[in-house]
């Protein structure tokens, strides 16, 4: 539309015409832009207004269409991510897929389905999300005469393993220190202590690191023995994992905890005793077996070239006296 303006200006300079020719003129040039402006009005690429969640190792639909809806098999769908070099996510064109340049991180993983093309429908299968899948897309769609694109906005979420609680100790006055750890999430979760009425407690210690998995969490907390129950809380949007100790103070008194360690010790020992004496024993009668069999092959054998020498003594003298 504003080249038409433009061109329309530039002929009410053209002053050396006649009134009749650019009025002409000026109504030809009203009437080419009207009808190209009509068709490039006509169609739109749309996508989702709000940003598309997806859980990594699960599959996820990028959307994307043409409204109102026309039949897009004959026309180009290109897929990429403008904030990457290597940006080609997925690419129909003359009706089959031509991803020879995809992303080497995107093969396999992308998929479009041609039926619904006929509907206007370009949207996307991306299969096994991976966290690095996080980002912005565009949809570009293009006939002949026209074409458009639409912005996909994808954010990634990691669910991780379940909290772990371990007890890193307790002092005289009755103290106990909890340590609870989860890895594996993305982005960065939020990790709380709760008591057994859901007060949430203050960690003294916290600590968050990221890897090739995700980020990890870490947090500690001192509480008082007693008959309660602690809960270490997980959280990520809609997502949570949950863990509870019993902080009973018969479960971990000190006293009880040694006797009970020593008296795991003492018994594995035993144990230990009975299998080392038990593979000793058998080791011996397997060599004193092998030893008695080697004995008996050998009488065996001194018997046998005993007969061979008198049998051939034997021959020889009677033969002798013959």
């Amino acid at each position: 539309m504003i080249s038409c303006i433009i061109l329309f200006i530039h002929t009410l300079e053209l002053k050396h015409l006649c009134p009749s020719e650019m009025k002409f003129i000026c109504l030809t040039l009203l009437i080419m832009c009207g009808i190209t402006d009509s068709r490039s009005e006509q169609y739109e690429v749309v996508g989702p207004v709000d940003p598309v969640f997806a859980v990594a190792g699960e599959d996820v639909i990028l959307p994307c269409s043409v409204k109102p809806n026309i039949n897009v098999v004959d026309m180009r769908v290109e897929w990429f991510r403008p904030d990457l070099k290597n940006s080609l996510v997925y690419l129909y064109e003359d009706h089959d897929d031509r991803n020879a340049e995809q992303t080497e991180s995107y093969r396999g993983r992308t998929k479009l389905n041609h039926q619904e093309l006929q509907r206007g429908d370009a949207s996307l299968k991306l299969s096994s999300v991976q966290v690095s899948d996080e980002g912005r897309y565009k949809c570009f769609i293009q006939s002949k005469s026209w074409y458009d694109e639409a912005t996909v906005d994808v954010s990634v979420e990691a669910v991780g393993r379940p909290p772990v609680i371990t007890v890193d100790g307790f002092d005289h006055s009755e103290r106990l220190s909890l340590q609870c750890e989860s890895e594996g999430w993305y982005p960065e979760p939020v990790l709380e202590w709760l008591d057994s009425e859901g007060v949430r407690l203050s960690s003294e210690t916290t600590e968050m690191q990221r890897n090739t998995d995700g980020f990890s969490v870490k947090h500690t907390i001192t509480v008082q023995h007693r008959d309660d129950k602690i809960h270490c809380r997980v959280k990520l949007r809609h997502h949570m994992l949950e863990t509870l100790i019993v902080t009973s103070s018969r479960s971990f008194n000190p006293w009880r905890t040694s006797i009970i360690l020593s008296s795991i010790a003492v018994v594995l020992i035993v144990i230990a005793g009975i299998l080392l004496a038990a593979f000793v024993r058998k080791t011996r009668e397997h060599d004193e077996l092998q030893n008695e069999n080697r004995s008996k092959k050998q009488g065996e054998f001194v018997f046998f070239y005993s007969n061979f020498i008198f049998n051939v003594k034997f021959v020889f003298i009677h033969k002798i006296s013959t």
